[in-house]
C-alpha cells in the first residue's frame, strides 16, 4: 500500500484544515517546497497536493508553489483543488504534475470528466469527498444529493485512473479512517481506491491493509504526519511492503496499473 503525504496549500503556506473548515486552519510550515523535500527524503513515492485557495475560487491559485514542488522533487505529484475546466487541467499537467484530481466537475459536468479521461489517459483521478455518504462539492462548501458509491461507479466507467475517497467528518480529526465506507466503495468498482481522512496512527494504517485485496492500495496521510503521531518511515515500513528498497527513482503510476 502506498503511503502518500498530503501538502495542503493556503496562501502559499502548508496548512491543515479541521473537517475541511477554512476557518479552522493551522499553518505547519511557510515553505511547502521544504516540506515536500522532507517527505521524499523520508521515503515518499508520491505527494498529494491540494490547492485550498483554488478549491474555493474554482481555478488554480497556488501555481507558483506547485511548480516549485514539482521542480524540487523526483517523485510524482498529484494535485487537486479548483480544477473545473480543461485549461486548468492542462495547465497543471504542463507544469509536470503527474496526475490531477477532479472533484466538483465529477458531479456537475461528468461529460467533461469523460473527455479529459480520454485526452489525458491515466492522468485523471477523481476525488470523492463525502459527508454522511453524500458527495460534497465546491471546496466542501456544498453537499449534493449524489451517493458516493454511485459517483465512483460512474467515474470508473468514464475512465478515471483511480478514486480518492475522503470522509469529511474524519478529515483532519485523527479519528481513524471510515473502513466500512471504503469497503463499500472499493467493492463497487474495479479501479484503485486511495483512502484519505482520519489516519491517526500505525494501527489505522494496518487496519486499511485488510482492504488492499479489494482495491484500496493507497492512503493519504496529512495531520498525523505533521503532528508526529505517525512517522512516515515507520508507516512505509509497516504497510508499504518494503517499497523503500523496491521503488526505482523513476517510479510513475505503475502501482495503480
Amino acid at each position: 500500500m502506498e503511503v502518500i503525504p498530503a501538502i495542503d496549500l493556503l496562501e502559499g503556506k502548508c496548512v491543515r484544515l479541521y473537517q475541511g473548515d477554512y476557518s479552522q486552519s493551522q499553518v505547519f510550515d511557510e515553505n511547502p517546497v521544504a516540506v515536500a523535500q522532507q517527505w521524499v527524503d523520508q521515503g515518499a513515492t508520491r505527494l498529494h497536493v491540494v490547492d485550498l485557495d483554488g478549491a474555493k475560487a474554482g481555478k488554480p491559485a497556488n501555481l507558483e508553489a506547485i511548480a516549485a514542488i514539482v521542480q524540487a522533487v523526483s517523485v510524482p505529484i498529484q494535485v487537486g483543488g479548483g480544477l473545473r475546466d480543461r485549461t486548468s487541467v492542462a495547465q497543471l499537467l504542463n507544469l509536470g504534475v503527474g496526475r490531477v484530481i477532479l472533484g466538483t466537475i465529477a458531479v456537475k459536468q461528468p461529460q467533461l470528466v469523460a473527455d479529459l479521461c480520454g485526452e489525458f489517459q491515466g492522468k485523471i483521478v477523481v476525488g470523492i469527498d463525502a459527508r454522511n455518504g453524500k458527495v460534497a462539492t465546491d471546496g466542501w462548501l456544498e453537499t449534493s444529493s449524489v451517493a458516493a458509491t454511485d459517483l465512483a461507479h460512474q467515474m470508473a466507467q468514464l475512465g478515471a485512473a483511480a478514486i480518492i475517497y475522503t470522509d469529511i467528518h474524519r478529515d483532519g480529526t485523527l479519528s481513524g479512517p471510515n473502513i466500512q465506507a471504503l469497503r463499500e466503495l472499493a467493492e463497487s468498482i474495479a479501479i484503485p481506491v486511495i483512502a484519505s481522512g482520519g489516519v491517526s496512527s500505525l494501527t489505522d494504517l494496518l487496519s486499511l491493509l485488510s482492504l488492499e485485496p479489494i482495491g484500496v492500495n493507497g492512503v493519504i496521510v496529512g495531520r498525523a504526519l505533521y503532528t508526529g503521531d505517525v512517522s512516515l518511515k515507520e508507516a512505509i515500513q509497516a504497510v508499504g511492503s518494503g517499497r523503500l528498497q523496491d521503488i526505482p527513482p523513476d517510479f510513475g503510476d505503475s502501482a495503480f496499473a
